[in-house]
């Protein structure tokens, strides 16, 4: 048999500790007695005891329980997980209420039932692995946490971070929807994760939901939800993520993919502060932050008639554009350092360094894939050196001086087409009506554009 628990028994009456020891050893792993109620706190401290079997009455002719109630406030403060059972000759039903409101788990009066008296320790054991059980995963919890907000956190000094971080201080503890713009991997979800930890829905959870990866016949089922039967594939109830972020802070990026067909859903649900799951008559009442993000121009796509103009206003309270990685200076190398440690610890490679003319390749090169590139950049670095000082090799990235022609410079379709706006207005004496026509734009469009790139 596998016996588990430890078992401590307080009673002044020898007999009765010779009796219930000989009773439970077969049951428990360790059974524990002591007569004298002064050794409890000590002995209860020097051993960790799963529960404790407490008499009522230690001296002769009292049997009002005073002293059993003294001895459980003693041990429920001393350790306010304690599992307790009162035990006396007296079953005074008034008494086990009193021991059970201070705290007590049961109660069992003498002459007690053999069988009814290990059921109660067993379940009283298993109440208090559950407890440990619940407070490991709290633990384990509350460090993995720490690991995520240490890996997670937004890293920079330069001008360009300190207004964002300026504006996140001001939006994080209001409820107004907040847009993010940049480009890829400028650490868009990051700063969504920031506003949440220092809203006041950080107890309650931020859900992420990449509109960029979801088929677009699953876009309203994954938003809202679905009833069983609803559809083809609903073999059940589904809830969707505005209702599991409710109280918390959903997070839409790649807000732009989102279908024409939804998007008038969405505002409704933004609108009215509630969602209809698919297959359902009813609503949904949600009380949910949104934070949008998006890679793309999003006057732009309502010119397009790709967006809805009211469903912008909706989302775009407050909007933050994060500046690319080439243009934040030396956070360049803050951010090469916190993944050089990070990568270091996790391939045992502890003493990796960057040589200067390495940290020089990392502050020249474009980084057309901002934070994201930097990140897997330093990570193959570190997996392929084969010395403790990071050279340039090392990160293969191609750089002026190894390029034929300035003009094979690894440019984004955003660059390039700052560079033809700026070359349009430069030939045309800054006429945007005659640029605009040069480049085959509107000329609002050509405005919105300059308004973009700052020209």
């Amino acid at each position: 048999m596998d016996n588990k628990g430890r078992i401590l028994i307080v009673d002044d009456d020898k007999s009765i500790l010779k009796s219930l020891t000989i009773l439970l050893e077969s049951y428990f792993e360790v059974v524990d007695s002591i007569s004298n109620p002064n050794l409890i706190l000590s002995t209860y401290q020097n051993k960790p005891y799963d529960v404790v079997l407490l008499d009522m009455n230690f001296s002769a002719g009292i049997n009002s329980g005073n002293e059993g109630l003294y001895w459980l406030n003693k041990l429920l403060t001393t350790d306010k997980s304690a599992i307790v059972i009162m035990i006396t000759a007296y079953g005074d039903i008034d008494l086990a209420v009193k021991a059970l409101k201070q705290g007590a788990f049961d109660f069992v009066a003498k002459p007690w039932n053999n069988e009814k008296l290990v059921a109660t320790l067993k379940s009283a054991l298993k109440i208090k692995q559950s407890q440990a059980q619940i407070n490991k995963l709290c633990v384990e919890k509350k460090s993995l946490s720490q690991e995520l907000n240490k890996s997670d956190k937004i890293i920079g000094t330069s001008e360009a971070m300190n207004k964002i971080f300026t504006i996140i201080d001001k939006v994080a503890k209001t409820d107004a929807n907040i847009l993010i713009l940049g480009e890829n991997g400028t650490g868009k979800e990051l700063v969504a994760k920031e506003i949440h930890r220092k809203s006041n829905r950080k107890n309650h959870p931020l859900i992420s939901v990449d509109l960029g990866s979801i088929p677009e016949s699953l876009f309203e089922s994954e938003l809202f939800g679905h009833s069983q039967g609803a559809f083809t594939d609903a073999k059940e109830n589904r809830i969707g993520r505005f209702e599991i972020a409710n109280k918390g802070t959903l997070f839409l990026d790649e807000i732009g993919n989102i279908p024409a067909s939804l998007q008038s859903k969405l505002l409704t649900c933004i609108q009215n502060k509630e969602i209809v799951p698919i297959g359902k008559n009813s609503s949904v009442k949600i009380d949910t932050r949104l934070i949008c993000a998006t890679n793309k121009n999003p006057e732009e796509q309502i010119e397009k008639g790709l967006f809805r103009e009211d469903l912008f206003y909706r989302i775009n309270t407050i909007q933050i554009e994060l500046p690319p990685l080439r243009k934040r200076g030396d956070d360049i190398l803050l951010i090469a350092e916190h993944y050089l440690k990070i990568f270091s610890i996790k391939y045992e490679k502890p003493l990796l360094k960057f040589s200067k003319e390495a940290l020089n390749i990392l502050l020249k090169y474009n980084w057309p894939g901002n934070i994201r590139e930097l990140k897997h950049t330093i990570e193959k670095a570190v997996i392929l050196c084969s010395e403790d000082i990071l050279q340039p090799a090392d990160f293969m990235l191609k750089t002026v001086s190894s390029l034929k022609n300035k003009n094979e410079w690894p440019l984004k379709f955003e660059e390039i087409e700052k560079k033809a706006i700026e070359r349009a207005l430069e030939n045309n004496n800054g006429k945007i009506v005659v640029a605009a026509k040069e480049l085959g734009l509107t000329r609002q469009t050509l405005h919105n554009k300059i308004k973009k790139y700052k020209l």
